[in-house]
C-alpha cells in the first residue's frame, strides 16, 4: 500500500476559520482532517486522523500548536507516531518529527518557546472567547463617572495627586489619560 501525506486543521487564534493552514496544506496532502473548534478538548477529527495512519504516512500541520496543546500532548503524540512510523511535518518551524535527534540544542529550545507562546495565545483566545459567551466583561473593569468627574475636579482645583488618588482611587497615568481626552490631545 502506498503512503498517504495527511493533513489536519484546527482554528487558532489567528486563523479563526483555519483559511491560513488550508492554504498551505491543499496542495501538500491527500486528505485534509479539519477540526471545527480550537478548544483542547473534543479533537475527534485529531483521533479519527490518528486512527488512520498507516506505517510510512506522514501527517502535515501548519505549525506545532495545530497538533498539540501542550509540550506534554506534543511529546505524546511524537510518541504515537514514532510507535506508528508515521512522519510529522511542521511547516512554520521547517522539521520533520523525523529529523528531531538531528537539530541543535539552541534550535529546539527557540521551537519550544515559540511553542509555548503560541500555547499562551490560543488558550488566552479560547478563554476569552468563553468569557464572552457567557456575559463576562472583558478587559480591565471601567473607573465610575463620579469618581472619574471628582479627580478631574480635584486636579483642576489644585488638589495634589496623592489626595486625588487616597479620595478617588484613580491613579496619577489614569487621571492624565482622561485629561487629554476631556481636552482633546
Amino acid at each position: 500500500m502506498n503512503s498517504m501525506n495527511f493533513g489536519y486543521t484546527r482554528p487558532l487564534y489567528n486563523d479563526t476559520k483555519s483559511e491560513i493552514q488550508l492554504k498551505l496544506l491543499n496542495n501538500r496532502c491527500e486528505m485534509i482532517f479539519k477540526e471545527k473548534h480550537g478548544s483542547p478538548k473534543k479533537r475527534h477529527q485529531l483521533e479519527s486522523l490518528l486512527m488512520k495512519m498507516q506505517p510510512g504516512d506522514s501527517i502535515t500541520v501548519e505549525r506545532m500548536i495545530v497538533l498539540a496543546d501542550s509540550f506534554h500532548n506534543l511529546m505524546e503524540l511524537l510518541k504515537v507516531c514514532e510507535k506508528d512510523n508515521v512522519r510529522i511535518h511542521f511547516l512554520r518551524e521547517g522539521i520533520r518529527s523525523d529529523q528531531l535527534l538531528n537539530i541543535q540544542l539552541k534550535d529546539i529550545m527557540v521551537f519550544i518557546l515559540d511553542f509555548q507562546s503560541e500555547i499562551i495565545k490560543q488558550s488566552t483566545t479560547n478563554g476569552m472567547h468563553q468569557a464572552k459567551k457567557q456575559g463576562k466583561q472583558i478587559g480591565r473593569p471601567k473607573k465610575s463617572d463620579d469618581n472619574v468627574k471628582k479627580a478631574i475636579s480635584m486636579y483642576h482645583d489644585g488638589c495634589k495627586l496623592i489626595d486625588i488618588k487616597n479620595q478617588t482611587g484613580i491613579s496619577k497615568s489614569t487621571l492624565y489619560r482622561y485629561l487629554e481626552s476631556e481636552t482633546g490631545q
